[in-house]
């Protein structure tokens, strides 16, 4: 890999010669800017090696360097020569200030601007401050040099009942337009994936994990819609499913109707559009409103129907967990130490037996022993998987896509005895998260406010994570969904009822081993005596928690209840469809702990 690597870093400096540029910046997004991306646009693991979600690299004529955050931080190692590419922390030293250290005053950068927001554009040609020129680019080279490209999957629609749903499109189309309407503005540009499917109450599988057609849309105010999707890949009744005024334009319509707004005002979201589209718009003379995704919100802020859904394929998603943490078990207590690959293909198969589920909400992070300590370890990446240790503990984070919602759930279960060391850190994560899980707040308190939750109990012992600690998740869509977030990193937007978070404190010891105890919360209204409106969690997943890893002296009696009533809603919602063995280790999985 790394000869095919050098190669590839050649030509694109050869190509930077040709066109009198000095470096490339390579960003992992494509022109959605989705975290998750197909194969065919996978440009930054075409020129680096790196497999993560999160990254950019500089390419410049005689030097480059590979940015990641946290959680990467072990994973780029192993992945991206050394010999090639400098490692720097993306959001310690980002890409563009080593750019400004590293270049010659006056070198010209070139962007591609449908891979960058038009957030990010602004925002580091105000950081150059002239003296970088940053180069807006026609081509990517990337595209020039990458003959074995994947062609796109481009799957057919799937229509979503409104038995899955609640609202129909035209009433969502309605609600949206008015929102647009208010802000002044005539039209609303949507980039995001995930936007578009819950606005047309649509699903498709053009990118694995994540039930979305690659497609753009323009709402207006009068409520219609352009809708750029090659029309064959849609149903019959697909007009009359989202109702008058959905126009089908083929994709590459949509320069030519973006310069037909010119004269008008345009809603553009420039955390999440790309700077291309911002351009193709202000060129035509349009002016544009930043401001956020006007589906954001109420995507994130599910409605009963959702919320139901979500109730429902947590129970059997935790039937099928629960199988497989069974088994896991059994295999351990029989000597057979599977290996990553064995034990993320068996959690599959349990999840399979529903035959509602149709994909996994992400890439199975099946971590054996040190592997647990990368994040986002994944075991298919690797030259050979690695097997269960004993003594150690096992990380396992998964999820699923189901018709009625998606689920989410990371559980660290012990191999063997794990010695005190690991059932401290465990409990320390343990004790986070049931402070985050119980936590009452008032109505516009934000995620960042309440982060320090889930990590007071480590940091009293000098212990921290490099991760955020709660992201948003969609209704049958994307597994991190915002604008809701849990995380050191301020987020000013603030918790609403029906919105659903995950609540994942860990801890990490490089080579040695990983925690991370991951539930999902639906954010509800909590009665209290007082005259203030309270918001508090009500965990949506069912499956247990280890009980072996638990060091009883750090828990409190408070803390111990909640474990215990947490259990006994396990039990009591999956329990009817276990029998045998599975049903005989639940009951002891969820035996209440006492001193």
């Amino acid at each position: 890999m790394q000869a095919e690597i050098s190669q590839r870093v050649a030509q694109i400096r050869q190509w930077l010669a040709d066109q009198q540029l000095d470096a490339l910046l390579i960003p992992h997004e494509d022109e959605y800017l989705g975290e998750y991306i197909p194969d065919h646009n996978e440009r930054l693991h075409w020129a680096t090696g790196f497999t993560g979600s999160a990254g950019m690299a500089v390419i410049a004529r005689d030097s480059a360097a590979m940015f990641v955050d946290g959680r990467y931080v072990v994973q780029v190692r192993k992945q991206v020569p050394a010999e090639i590419y400098e490692y720097r922390h993306l959001i310690d030293e980002p890409p563009m200030q080593w750019a400004l250290e590293n270049l010659p005053r006056g070198s010209k950068v070139a962007i591609d601007a449908r891979l960058h927001s038009s957030a990010w554009l602004a925002r580091h040609s105000e950081m150059v401050n002239g003296e970088l020129e940053l180069v807006c680019i026609d081509e990517n080279p990337i595209e020039l040099f990458w003959h074995d490209r994947p062609a796109p999957t481009l799957s057919d629609a799937k229509l979503m009942g409104i038995e899955f749903v609640g609202q129909s499109c035209a009433e969502k189309r309605q609600h949206i337009a008015a929102n647009v309407k208010k802000q002044k503005a005539a039209a609303a540009l949507l980039t995001q994936l995930d936007s578009i499917a819950w606005l047309l109450n649509i699903r498709g599988s053009d990118i694995p994990s994540l039930p979305v057609l690659l497609s753009t849309a323009i709402i207006h105010a009068d409520e219609s819609v352009d809708f750029f999707i090659d029309p064959t890949r849609l149903p019959a009744d697909f007009a009359s499913h989202v109702g008058a005024g959905v126009r089908v334009q083929a994709p590459d319509a949509l320069e030519a109707t973006l310069q037909q707004l010119g004269g008008k005002t345009v809603l553009v979201d420039p955390a999440t559009s790309n700077a291309w589209a911002s351009q193709v718009l202000r060129a035509a003379n349009a002016t544009l409103i930043e401001a956020a995704d006007p589906c954001l919100l109420p995507k994130a802020a599910k409605n009963a129907t959702e919320l139901a859904g979500m109730q429902a394929c947590h129970i059997r998603d935790g039937v099928a967990v629960s199988k497989f943490l069974s088994w896991v078990d059994r295999q351990v207590a029989q000597g057979n130490l599977l290996d990553e690959g064995t034990l993320s293909d068996q959690l599959w198969a349990f999840r399979s037996e529903d035959s509602s589920c149709t994909d996994v909400s992400f890439d199975t992070i099946s971590a054996a022993g040190a592997n647990a300590a990368m994040c986002h370890y994944n075991h298919l990446k690797q030259p050979t998987p690695s097997v269960l240790e004993m003594d150690n503990v096992y990380l396992v984070d998964s999820g699923g896509q189901y018709p009625d919602g998606t689920t989410d759930i990371t559980r660290t279960i012990a191999i063997g005895t794990p010695g005190d060391e690991i059932k401290q850190a465990f409990t320390l994560v343990l004790k986070g998260h049931i402070a985050l899980a119980s936590a009452r707040f008032p109505k516009g308190t934000t995620g960042s406010q309440l982060d320090a939750l889930a990590r007071q109990h480590l940091w009293a012992h000098g212990f921290d994570y490099d991760h955020g600690t709660g992201h948003g998740v969609g209704h049958f869509l994307s597994v991190h969904e915002g604008p809701q977030r849990i995380a050191k990193v301020y987020n000013p937007t603030a918790l609403l009822p029906g919105m659903v978070l995950s609540n994942e404190p860990g801890y990490y010891r490089a080579d040695a081993f990983g925690i991370r105890i991951e539930n999902l919360e639906q954010v509800v209204e909590v009665s209290t005596n007082g005259d203030m409106s309270v918001l508090g969690f009500e965990s949506l997943t069912r499956a247990p928690i280890d009980r072996r890893l638990i060091e009883i002296s750090l828990m409190t009696d408070s803390e111990l209840a909640w474990l215990n009533t947490y259990h006994d809603k396990v039990f009591a919602a999956i329990s009817p469809a276990l029998d045998g063995d599975d049903l005989a280790w639940l009951q002891q999985a969820t035996a209440p702990l006492g001193r």
